[in-house]
Parts: structure tokens; sequence; C-alpha cells
């Protein structure tokens, strides 16, 4: 079928919306026709490095859509089913089984451009091009995805909503529920306030901790602050979260920590030093946190309803773009204007 995506031809480039062909869905894989997506960081900072060899590329994965067509091999969707999306893990892997498929042996079907087999669904004049991205490549009008990466949501639910949900939303708010599971009292420092740092910031101040706030940009700490954090002096926390990936900031974060705290690192980077005496004596404790360690098919669901309950109200975090317009959305983003731009499809 002929769909409109949003190409990067090379690494750095715009994103070109352009009309390419799509295969049908095959034996495995579900046809989704997208109302909405999020731009995630992730989306941002895999556009400025991608691989020419696998190039020009469809990214997205935070979609929110209506199931059109499914597979023989699909049985948890079915055709009308309003869906959200999110990462794609293999199903069968000692990680998935366990319930951490976050942590999936094959976290490569995710990055790799095609799909496990090397082929795309997706051309253009005849030649290649990849997409797959997180399971789905959502900066299109359709998507493939897969069933171990489709959840279904409930039809009321706003598109602008259900789409963060399957990446930022559930990494930050995972974090905390899923992760470092603070008991009500606990302080909660929270460093950076995007979409990630934010939902964390909910999902604390849901369970009755104080939340600390550390972001240099005025209007996100004015936001964080109206969720119900505080920007006081950051020392003695319970836990501390870093979204941002800096050295820096990773540093203070270790510091803000009373003995036996815990760090957990959400925010993509490099290499980040700290005092080995200072976390050793202190008992500090550092995680790396992927997708909040969730499992989207139950995850989702429960985000969905502390939504409903007002403890999760997402759409503070959202201003809306037509999709026609995602590269005024992605430098917004880029330069923290908006904290999470949220494509429409007419």
């Amino acid at each position: 079928m002929r769909i409109q995506a949003a190409l990067v031809e090379r690494a750095g480039a715009a994103f070109t919306i352009r009309d390419v062909d799509l295969e049908p869905p095959r034996d495995d894989e579900v046809l989704v026709r997208m109302t909405a997506a999020g731009i995630c960081h992730t989306d941002l900072a895999m556009r400025g490095r991608w691989p020419e060899k696998i190039s020009p590329m469809v990214f997205g994965h935070e979609g929110a859509g209506v199931v059109e067509a499914v597979g023989a091999a699909v049985g948890s969707v079915r055709v009308g089913d309003t869906v959200a999306l999110s990462y794609r893990s293999c199903g069968g892997c000692d990680q998935c089984t366990g319930g951490h498929p976050a942590y999936c042996l094959r976290s490569d079907l995710n990055m790799r451009g095609t799909r496990a087999d090397g082929s795309s669904p997706l051309s253009l004049d005849g030649s290649a091009v990849f997409g797959n991205f997180f399971g789905q490549s959502s900066f299109a009008t359709h998507a493939l995805a897969y069933q171990t990466n489709v959840v279904r949501v409930p039809a009321a639910l706003s598109p602008l909503i259900a789409a963060p949900l399957g990446c930022s939303v559930q990494t930050g708010a995972g974090t905390v529920l899923n992760v470092l599971r603070p008991s009500p009292g606990d302080t909660v420092a929270v460093f950076g306030c995007g979409g990630v740092g934010l939902s964390a910031v909910m999902a604390a101040v849901s369970l009755g901790c104080t939340v600390v706030v550390v972001d240099p940009n005025p209007a996100r700490r004015e936001l964080a602050l109206s969720l119900g954090a505080t920007d006081a002096d950051v020392t003695g926390a319970h836990h501390a979260i870093d979204t941002t990936g800096r050295p820096d900031v990773i540093t203070r974060a270790i510091g803000a920590l009373r003995r036996r705290g815990t760090l957990a690192l959400v925010g993509l980077g490099g290499k980040a030093e700290f005092d080995i005496m200072t976390v050793m004596y202190n008992g500090i404790r550092i995680r790396g946190v992927i997708e909040g360690d969730a499992a989207p098919a139950t995850f989702l669901p429960q985000l969905i309803d502390l939504h409903r309950l007002g403890r999760l109200p997402v759409e503070r975090l959202v201003t809306e773009y037509p999709f026609t317009e995602i590269e005024a959305a992605a430098r917004d983003a880029a330069t923290g204007k908006v904290v999470k731009p949220v494509l429409t499809f007419g």
C-alpha cells in the first residue's frame, strides 16, 4: 500500500515526508493506521548518528493508532482495536519470560532498521527504505508492529495521551514504580525535567513522596512544581534519577543521596566518572534502567488507570503538531521549547 512517511536521508538530515510503499503484514505483524506519534529524545539522538548503510530511515517509537490488519499468527489484537505501540522484544528469551522484556536478549530488534531476516517492508521507487525502529517506525501514516509491542487501549483514550505512554512516560514512571519503589515520605530527586523526568515526578508524587527537581529551564521547573515537586536544595535523598546522561549531573546526583541511597540512570550518554570511595563508603547503589523495566502489555494499562484517576496528567506535558510539521516539532523538542511534542494524523 502507498503511505506517507517522514524519511531521514542521512545522519543529521531533516525529516522529509515522502510517499513510500509498505508491504502487507506478515504472519507475526500488525498493520496500524497511526493517529498520533510522540517525538522522543531517542528519535532525535539516533537521527544524528544513524549509519549511512541503512538509510534512508523512518524513526518514531511512540505510536498510537487503530489496527487495520493482522497476520495469521497474531491473536492478541484484532482489526478495529485502538492500540498504543511500545518497544519490541522477542518474547522467548529468559529476560522476556522472566517478566523483564526491556532487557530482552534480542534488543537489536529495535535498532537494526530491518526485520530480523534483514528485509524491510518499506520501499521508495523500488529501493529499500529502512525502518522497524523499536518494531514500529511510527513517523508514518501506517506502521507494521508486532504482538509483543502492540497494546490495546480504551477507544475513548485520546491518542495524544496514548502515544507518549509507550516510551517516555513508561520510562519515567516505570523507573519510580517498578525499580526504585519508594515509600510514602521518601525523597526522590529528579535531574532533568523533560518527558521522562516529569513522568517520574508525577509517579513519585502519586506515591506520596517528596520530589525535588533540578533543571536549568525555568519553564520546565515551573511545570514540575505545578505537578507537586519542589526545587529546594537536593540533599539526603533516598533516591535520585538522572535523565540527562551528563557526567557532571550524574556526579551531582550521587552527591545528593543519603547513605544507602539509589541512583537510577535513564538518560542516554557516554562515559561518566565518579569517586569510588564516595559510592562505597555510603553504600550507594547505581542502577541502569531501560524503558522503566516495564512489560508494556501489563504496565501501560496501569498508567492508563493512573491517568483516569488524575494522578498521571500526561496532557500537561503534550504539545500537538500536525504530522506535516514534524521538523518544527523536532526543533522545538531539541531546543526545549516544548516537553513532549505529539504528531497527529488527519
